[in-house]
């Protein structure tokens, strides 16, 4: 059986690039979506790759990003609806009572602050 700890770190560091890419590419998907759909988000990829590399958070998500997360933000982000927060809530509540995450986690999730909670703010 393939299992993520069984294939090489390369292909899995091509595949995370890969998804950094799509996720730069794909700009209309909003962070506090992600958040509702599938408990995290980029800045949580940011955070969680941060911690990895032993760098900042902010550095780490401008490694996700493609640039820095404020600049990004003012960019991209769209202010977040009622329903979108809503959402988010409960799914960000699953991971904290899922038992198998948080231990295949290791504590660190959710790594960040909801990012679509705030105003985007424009950089001059």
């Amino acid at each position: 059986m393939t299992t993520i700890d069984s294939i090489p770190d390369a292909a899995q560091a091509a595949a995370f690039r890969r998804l950094l890419r799509h996720l730069r590419h794909r700009t209309d998907a909003q962070n506090v979506d992600l958040m509702g759909l599938a408990g995290f988000c980029r800045n949580c990829l940011g955070d969680w790759l941060g911690e990895a590399a032993g760098v900042s958070k902010e550095e780490g998500r401008e490694a996700v990003y493609g640039m820095p997360y404020a600049r990004w933000k003012a960019t991209h982000q769209l202010p977040a609806s009622a329903e979108q927060i809503a959402r988010m809530e409960e799914s960000v509540a699953r991971n904290r009572t899922d038992a198998a995450l948080d231990e295949a986690l290791d504590d660190s999730f959710p790594a960040s602050d909801p990012p679509a909670m705030t105003e985007p703010k424009l950089i001059g």
